[in-house]
């Protein structure tokens, strides 16, 4: 996964500027409603509230910086202390600069009445960058956390994808000792199948999914070297609507759940194993009848597991299986094209 740049924690100057008007006009009704309006007076008065929240954003935005570098949360006692300092410095500067124009308002009252002000502003925007802070490092975290999952979720699909091959030359390479073994004449005719097996692995390597015509098309080969073994004692019957055939599958499904099939079974001539492969509405089922082996096979443990993380990686479903007296059924979502995309 390539490492993302967190975005810098940034308040709109959009926001900064309405907020100040809209408080310099807030203070100025006041005055607008009093019986001896002066609009010269209120205007001042909205200038320096304007101006004192204008400085005030502005310290607090480009100040924030250094704080955080310092202190993770980037808010604390030294800070708050240091914020309202510098909120009545420059408070009392714009007082002065109100008393210059106002001259013929008593000093002392207007002074206390905007350094007051001045602190409630001031903790007004401090809380308020506070909880914006909080709110923006906790999307940080829920986004990095999101990432990392499905960066985490993709690495083990990728594993498993990885199994699929070993797992299926594990079976085949046992296959192809028993027909050598019995000196079967069709073993010549299943290597060269096995060779077309290896070539569609590598030709899908990087492929998550692959059309259910082509899974199907490969399927044949390896039924054709099942059949080279066990003869009338394997049997697969397909039924598969034509539509579904355009769906999509995760490569090597059905060969897996057939070769699952034949590890817990009895596969022979005496006791021939059935196994459907057909589609409902919803579903792409296969099917064999139960007869199980009395002493299983060694397995590498990651048949139908494997299949069925694959279902949930690529789309957060689950296969079915349903297990009856007589029955072994198992049932894949059926995948459509926008479905994956």
């Amino acid at each position: 996964m390539n490492t993302q740049q967190q975005p810098a924690f940034k308040i709109s100057n959009r926001i900064i500027w309405l907020s100040s008007i809209s408080l310099g006009i807030l203070t100025a009704i006041p005055k607008i409603a009093d019986h001896h309006f002066v609009l010269y007076e209120a205007l001042v008065d909205a200038a320096v509230t304007s101006g004192f929240s204008l400085l005030i954003w502005y310290y607090n935005v480009y100040t924030f910086p250094s704080y955080t570098a310092k202190n993770a949360g980037g808010f604390g006692t030294k800070r708050l202390l240091r914020n309202l300092l510098v909120g009545l410095v420059i408070m009392f500067i714009l007082s002065c600069v109100q008393q210059y124009l106002l001259s013929h308002l008593n000093f002392g009252p207007v002074m206390l009445m905007f350094e007051v002000r001045g602190i409630l502003i001031n903790l007004t925007f401090y809380m308020f960058i506070h909880l914006l802070h909080q709110s923006y490092l906790n999307q940080q975290v829920s986004l990095e956390l999101e990432r990392t999952t499905s960066a985490n979720l993709w690495a083990q699909y990728e594993l498993l994808k990885q199994q699929v091959n070993p797992h299926f030359l594990f079976n085949s390479l046992n296959t192809l000792k028993y027909m050598v073994e019995s000196d079967d004449r069709q073993a010549v005719n299943f290597i060269l199948k096995l060779s077309d097996f290896y070539r569609f692995t590598l030709e899908s390597r990087k492929l998550n999914l692959i059309r259910l015509s082509e899974e199907t098309e490969i399927l044949g080969s390896y039924v054709y070297l099942l059949k080279a073994r066990f003869e009338s004692g394997f049997e697969l019957e397909t039924n598969i609507a034509e539509n579904v055939y355009a769906s999509m599958i995760p490569p090597f499904t059905l060969q897996l759940l057939i070769e699952n099939c034949i590890k817990h079974n009895i596969v022979s001539e005496e006791k021939p194993l059935h196994i459907a492969l057909y589609s409902t509405a919803e579903h792409i089922v296969v099917e064999n009848n139960i007869q199980l082996k009395r002493v299983p096979e060694s397995s590498t443990g990651i048949g139908l597991e494997n299949i069925n993380q694959r279902y949930q990686h690529l789309l957060g479903g689950e296969m079915i299986i349903d297990v009856t007296a007589e029955k072994f059924i198992v049932k894949l979502p059926i995948i459509y094209e926008r479905h994956h995309h």
